[in-house]
């Protein structure tokens, strides 16, 4: 297997379409698409390093609960629930973003940073996005005043026994990473 070349096919601020060339594991010369939020897709640049995004799992300090979000998001034509998440800004660090993402969604602070994932993709068919996973404490009230008119966001803090009832409405649309966490949270208690 091996990439070929990649052609740009449609030219858009936050993500683009590419028509990638590759050969398969008999030489044969293929085509795959794929979106990227890069100028070039990551599998023609090999760079594989930095996230494009990060997801933030929050416990508040002094409630005691998880951070969640119920976000309208466009290509669900609904309510999606999630964590606070945002891009990574061209020269910002991850925890740089982290505490911007979440005092911009959220209107929390950070107070200390837990541990952090390595890039990860979620639909690695489709996209070369990845994120990284950055688990945090924080504190402060819920404040949406920062949001974007773009982003309908409402903030919630969420017990054990509130995240179990999320996790079974099955009417619910949820980021799949956040549905993992939450129902962990959910059965122990613990992120």
């Amino acid at each position: 297997m091996e990439i070929k070349k990649a052609q740009k096919l449609t030219h858009q601020k936050w993500l683009n379409l590419f028509d990638v060339t590759f050969s398969d594991k008999n030489g044969k010369e293929k085509s795959w698409q794929l979106a990227s939020r890069k100028k070039e897709p990551k599998c023609v640049t090999g760079n594989f390093e930095k996230p494009d995004a990060v997801i933030i799992v929050a416990y508040h300090k002094d409630h005691k609960k998880i951070v969640i979000t119920k976000e309208y998001r466009v290509p669900l034509g609904d309510f999606e629930y999630g964590f606070p998440a945002g891009l990574v800004d061209e020269g910002e660090t991850i925890e740089e973003t982290a505490r911007r993402e979440l005092k911009e969604e959220a209107g929390l602070n950070i107070t200390h940073f837990i541990k952090m994932s390595q890039p990860i993709y979620s639909s690695a068919g489709m996209t070369d996005e990845s994120v990284a996973l950055v688990y945090v404490t924080c504190d402060g009230e819920p404040s949406i005043e920062e949001n974007l008119d773009s982003e309908e966001i409402h903030v919630m803090l969420v017990s054990q026994s509130e995240a179990s009832r999320l996790c079974e409405n099955t009417k619910l649309k949820f980021d799949a990473r956040a549905w993992l966490v939450l129902s962990k949270f959910a059965e122990t208690g613990q992120l």
